[in-house]
């Protein structure tokens, strides 16, 4: 049973990357908006670390490029989200449906390739940090954390993407929606330290499963592997992987019957 659905999973996943790697043009988005929102922060806020209560860090940038991170990830959901609309109005989501596999391993392929995409971006990120003198405190196994909490949140959020096309079976839809998700991103602590928001954004950051990923990614980076964080950190990306995943399985369902 697993190996039937994992092979065309696979493959589909695949294909999707090398659809990707053809056009550039959908990748670049994903590293380049989040790259100058990241120098813009560090070049205006860089004081911030002089504020009382700032965790210590070696500069606003080791601070900063978690958050850089998280904003990309979100941004590859769009994507994820986009294509697979995009591949609902051409057609080739019929074919796929009427084609002999596991249905569910339509919403797979796309998930899995964004794994593959959530893992590039954060590489990116580090080595940028890495040139412009981030001191990763955890290491070699901290960089290795990083990596893996953001494959593995950037996983949700791809599940999350589908999970937007199912419902809204085209492309300007999905891009309409997807600013929402981005709120939450400002309402967590990827951006600023939880004990530096004021009520009412600080219980939202406090419930936001962004900041928990946001912090697990960054301690790190910028104070060595702690348990409690990078814990948290990965319940919680494994937790949006599991809800999204699940509710894109049962989009998918339901589509199915209604069509």
């Amino acid at each position: 049973m697993l190996t039937g659905i994992a092979s065309p999973s696979w493959a589909l996943a695949a294909r999707t990357l090398r659809n990707i790697l053809r056009r550039p043009q959908f990748l670049a988005p994903l590293v380049l908006m989040p790259t100058l929102f990241l120098a813009i922060n560090t070049g205006g806020l860089h004081r911030s670390t002089d504020l009382p209560g700032f965790p210590e860090v070696d500069g606003f940038l080791d601070f900063q490029l978690a958050g850089a991170m998280t904003q990309s990830l979100l941004l590859g959901g769009v994507m994820q989200g986009i294509g697979t609309a995009l591949e609902i109005e051409g057609g080739f989501f019929d074919r796929l449906v009427a084609s002999p596999i596991p249905r569910v391993s339509i919403v797979l392929g796309r998930i899995l390739a964004g794994t593959a995409i959530a893992a590039a971006q954060v590489v990116w990120f580090l080595i940028l940090g890495a040139v412009f003198g981030v001191s990763f405190h955890g290491g070699v196994l901290g960089v290795l954390l990083v990596i893996l909490i953001g494959a593995i949140a950037g996983t949700g959020f791809a599940a999350l993407g589908v999970l937007i096309a199912l419902r809204a079976r085209n492309a300007s839809t999905v891009q309409g929606i997807f600013p929402l998700v981005f709120v939450v991103l400002f309402v967590s602590s990827a951006f600023f330290p939880r004990a530096l928001l004021e009520a009412p954004a600080d219980w939202f950051a406090d419930i936001n499963p962004l900041s928990y990923v946001a912090d697990g990614m960054r301690d790190p980076i910028i104070s060595g592997i702690s348990a409690a964080p990078v814990l948290e950190g990965l319940a919680a990306a494994v937790g949006l992987v599991l809800v999204f995943a699940a509710l894109a399985v049962l989009a998918l369902r339901g589509r199915l019957r209604n069509a």
